[in-house]
């Protein structure tokens, strides 16, 4: 099962400003972590999906770069998005 509209828009309002603001680094960074989380979850339990593994290995590729901007630019707003997402570096 994959986010609900109603759940995307809550992290793009929470993380990107509005639910209009769908391309802001932070709200991308944040709507990744939510894949990945859900990603894993059903991992624990089906251990033999391939190609849920591969979806998660690329997620976790993309928001890794996405990181790397944001640290790039703002170091500020990196250290209190990794800290409110719960992700560790």
């Amino acid at each position: 099962m994959q986010l609900t509209k109603e759940a995307k828009k809550e992290i793009f309002t929470k993380f990107g400003g509005g639910p209009a603001n769908t391309g802001s680094t932070e709200a991308q960074i944040a709507l990744f972590t939510a894949r990945i989380n859900h990603i894993s979850k059903h991992l624990q339990e089906k251990r033999k999906d391939h190609s849920a593994e591969l979806s998660l290995v690329k997620l976790v590729g993309k928001r890794r770069a996405l990181l790397n901007y944001l640290a790039k630019q703002d170091v500020f707003k990196y250290r209190a998005l990794i800290k409110e997402l719960g992700i560790r570096k």
